[in-house]
């Protein structure tokens, strides 16, 4: 079974991805803010990561950049979700290392899409 941890603050959101990814196969681990995230990646093993840019305790920036220092999980394709659809944010969100930048909202069919391409499972 494929593994996405999901970090996304925004309840409604987060349970519409989890339903999304679970009913085609996927185990999700979510969490709620960006505080023990790492540890949570670490732990969950994913085959991909999905993070909101703003997250409370830690930013979706701010793991996104501890995943890439991160020898164990440097190559764990991260898909990056945002309200605000910014050239900055994009821009700084790539630099970073990020796989993909999707803005919300989203259409089921571009996140299921999105995640199967990212984690090789096309």
């Amino acid at each position: 079974m494929a593994r996405v941890v999901l970090i996304e603050d925004e309840p409604n959101i987060a349970e519409a991805i989890r339903f999304i990814l679970a009913r085609d196969g996927w185990e999700v681990t979510a969490l709620a803010d960006g505080l023990g995230g790492i540890e949570a990646i670490r732990a969950g093993a994913p085959d991909l990561v999905i993070l909101d840019l703003m997250l409370p305790g830690v930013s979706g920036m701010e793991l996104l950049g501890a995943i890439r220092a991160d020898r164990r999980l440097g190559t764990v394709p991260v898909l990056m979700l945002t309200a605000k659809g910014q050239g900055r944010d994009r821009d700084a969100a790539m630099q970073a290392g990020v796989n993909r930048f999707m803005t919300k909202p989203f259409s089921n069919a571009e996140m299921l899409a999105t995640v199967r391409e990212l984690a090789g499972h096309v």
